[in-house]
């Protein structure tokens, strides 16, 4: 049994330290960097020396991450949502990258709010979050895998712990469940052409600038606008007792996001890269269990989380 785990440990530190030869003459697109996880992974890679291709959303964001790093870096404003503006971001890598094609597209641009009971919501605001998270991620992919087969790279998406078991209601874990899917059916079909599909799928980390007091009268606001019969069923103990724990869920994520980019990292530079990674302690040991127990199961879990509305049977 020890010889069977040291091999297994031999086998995994070869893997991660196989990486790919000539990684300063590749070209990495990635999108979100404003700040959060794309942010610090494009600095991560311009570090390694790699040619890093960063889109923002802002101008603001744009100039800071410039300021930050070395000529090694180019940034592109992007809205995800503008298909026009998505084109254009792909005519701009290819005028980039020329002939040798774009080693690695990150995903990474995303949202979680508005987030909160499914009723509580409206279809624009589903709209909203999976047009970002699932509808854009597919349009970036497409118009740049042309580029990517051509250089038998990588493509690396952003998913989440609620891509694996929807533990909040509203757009966000319908869209990473989403992306789940299109990852899946893309790495076959891409399998073919030498090009590897990676899924990131991080636990609960601190990437939200948003502050408590901003969720807090966001919430407020939602229940606010809700009709009457509605909060009636529901009750203000609990909106108030909902409202607390997703103010706790947001300020109690693991804040060392170096976790999940590092993930990244090794999805773009390795020979090998997982088709899954999972960091954070919280997708290891409970939402990887969850998703993999009896749905039953997993429903009494997690309906002992959810406060008790007042028109319960």
């Amino acid at each position: 049994m020890a010889a069977l785990t040291d091999f297994a440990f031999m086998y995994r530190w070869f893997k991660n330290c196989n990486l790919v030869k000539n990684l300063s003459e590749k070209y990495v697109f990635i999108t979100g960097c404003d700040s959060g996880f794309g942010n610090l992974l494009a600095k991560q890679l311009v570090d390694r020396g790699m040619k890093v291709l960063a889109a923002c959303l802002t101008e603001e964001g744009a100039q800071k991450l410039l300021q930050d790093t070395s000529h090694q870096l180019q940034t592109f404003l992007l809205d995800v949502t503008k298909s026009e503006n998505v084109k254009e971001a792909a005519q701009w890598v290819r005028d980039q990258v020329g002939e040798q094609g774009l080693w690695a597209l990150v995903n990474n641009a995303g949202v979680g709010l508005p987030s909160g009971p499914n009723e509580w919501l409206t279809t624009k605001e589903f709209v909203k979050v999976i047009n970002i998270n699932l509808v854009g991620l597919i349009d970036v992919t497409l118009n740049m895998l042309p580029m990517i087969k051509k250089a038998r790279g990588r493509v690396v998406n952003m998913s989440s712990s609620g891509g694996l078991v929807a533990v909040i209601g509203g757009g966000y874990c319908v869209s990473k469940f989403g992306v789940e899917a299109f990852s899946d059916s893309l790495r076959r079909e891409l399998h073919f052409f030498g090009v590897k599909v990676s899924i990131i799928e991080p636990g609960n980390y601190k990437t939200s600038i948003l502050g408590q007091e901003a969720l807090e009268t966001r919430m407020k606001k939602l229940w606010d606008r809700l009709p009457r019969e509605t909060r009636d069923s529901y009750g203000e103990e609990y909106f108030q007792t909902y409202t607390r724990k997703l103010v706790n869920l947001m300020w109690t994520a693991e804040p060392r996001i170096s976790d999940v980019t590092n993930s990244m990292e090794h999805a773009i530079v390795s020979r090998s890269p997982r088709i899954r990674y999972n960091p954070g302690l919280d997708v290891k040991f409970l939402y990887l269990p969850l998703a993999k127990l009896p749905t039953p199961v997993t429903d009494f879990i997690l309906s002992r989380y959810l406060p008790r509305p007042a028109d319960s049977v």
